[in-house]
């Protein structure tokens, strides 16, 4: 067997047999770049794309760390979404069963009972797990003791601040340490996010892993025209046309992922919705039932677009673009995971076209296909028009340079210039069909 290169890092032989475990022989970028520095206890701020290895490198050196004699929350670690906070603990859970000393991990998420929460609490655990507004009320209810940790992690911090948790986080990471390490993950870094992380971050360690390319390798992406049709018998078409392992359908609203999956209901299909209507009980009964595969398809808005990994998702449809087009890197990277290939198709419309443009301006190269006869087939480039009428316009730019006008002009000169020109474009048009 080859010697694991998580060696290096000097990991308690508990970590390095869990790594062994679950089959990670060789860091990534971002965890060859990350976990020295959260050994060495610095702040971070890091941007990667999704798939990319990330929350290992922030759990492995952070559990390695951690003092089980010490009966005290000594990590804390947010996420906006129940299901992400529920995967994060999930992973930590894995390391930590092969520490012959108890590493105690405690996941606090809404939706779940308080009373019998604050019961648990009278054994204060290692590492804390949880959306920001449980592990403020349980610091609030003063049954959660965190003024001791010395480390917080936040994660998906741009979908932190548009979902209106930053509030909560600096509630109760005004009570931890003064020199708090802090691990900040993020998708981007919006503007309104700078004045929170400039407030506990001092001269943090910015980690940026720029992708390789802007989506996996290999997704597919197709565009389908709307036209005057009606969508939702399209995205019905679409569906039942490729017959998927598993196709997530996104959409931008919470109404319009209920009108879909209606639509779709309607049609004899068992489809699956996961949106931020659904009570918490519902959530975590849809989230079951798609881990035990009672669905085909599955109806989301861009909640399931970041951090909740759902297994096996072998096309992902857009019903529409999102109005943030980083949003459509997450969505199909919900594809194509662990070595696998997807399909990435877009239904679009003409007020599209701009998007459309600045995404294959990223490097995403799109082939167009329509619905024929219950098939998805090939059509031509959507462009094909307008490039042949910048490919003409190059060719009369050209021609016109070449043919000068005469210094001594004679009657006719105009016709017999325009003749060469004629002759010239002729000459590059046969050229360029050759």
């Amino acid at each position: 067997m080859a010697e694991s290169k998580f060696n290096i890092y000097g990991f308690q032989p508990f970590v390095m047999k869990a790594l062994q475990k679950i089959g990670f022989h060789e860091p990534t970028e971002i965890q060859q770049r990350l976990i020295p520095l959260v050994q060495r206890g610095e702040s971070v701020i890091g941007q990667s794309q999704t798939g990319t290895g990330k929350t290992h490198s922030y759990i492995l050196p952070l559990i390695d760390k951690i003092d089980p004699t010490k009966k005290e929350v000594q990590v804390v670690i947010t996420a906006p979404t129940r299901e992400l906070a529920s995967q994060i603990y999930q992973e930590i859970i894995n390391i930590t069963e092969f520490s012959n000393e108890e590493i105690l991990t405690r996941l606090f998420i809404g939706g779940t009972d308080k009373q019998r929460t604050i019961e648990k609490l009278k054994v204060q655990p290692h590492i804390v797990v949880g959306t920001p507004g449980r592990i403020n009320d349980l610091t609030k209810e003063q049954a959660l003791f965190i003024h001791k940790s010395t480390t917080l992690v936040i994660d998906e911090a741009d979908l932190m601040l548009d979902m209106g948790f930053l509030e909560d986080i600096d509630q109760f990471a005004s009570k931890m340490q003064e020199k708090l390490q802090m691990l900040v993950f993020s998708a981007t870094i919006p503007e309104k996010l700078k004045p929170f992380l400039k407030k506990y971050l001092e001269n943090p360690q910015y980690i940026h892993i720029e992708p390789k390319q802007l989506t996996a390798e290999k997704i597919a992406h197709y565009l389908l025209p709307a036209r005057h049709r009606n969508k939702k018998e399209v995205v019905y078409d679409v569906l039942t046309a490729y017959n998927p392992y598993l196709a997530i359908v996104f959409t931008n609203t919470k109404k319009m992922a209920e009108e879909v999956a209606f639509a779709l209901t309607n049609k004899g299909l068992k489809v699956g919705r996961i949106h931020g209507d659904l009570s918490p009980r519902e959530r975590k009964k849809m989230m079951k039932q798609i881990k035990d595969l009672e669905f085909q398809y599955i109806v989301a808005t861009d909640l399931a677009a970041r951090g909740i990994d759902i297994e096996g998702v072998s096309h992902v449809i857009n019903y529409e673009l999102p109005s943030d087009l980083d949003f459509y890197v997450h969505r199909v990277g919900r594809t194509a995971r662990a070595g696998y290939s997807g399909v990435a198709l877009t239904i679009y419309s003409s007020s599209d076209e701009d998007a459309l443009n600045r995404l294959e301006n990223l490097g995403i190269q799109f082939k167009n296909v329509d619905l024929k006869d219950g098939e998805i087939i090939e059509i031509s480039d959507r462009n094909k028009r307008k490039k042949r009428q910048r490919q003409q316009d190059e060719i009369d730019v050209m021609a016109k340079a070449i043919v000068k006008k005469p210094k001594k002009v004679k009657p006719g000169y105009k016709k017999k210039m325009q003749s060469e020109v004629d002759k010239i474009r002729k000459r590059q048009n046969r050229l360029k069909r050759k």
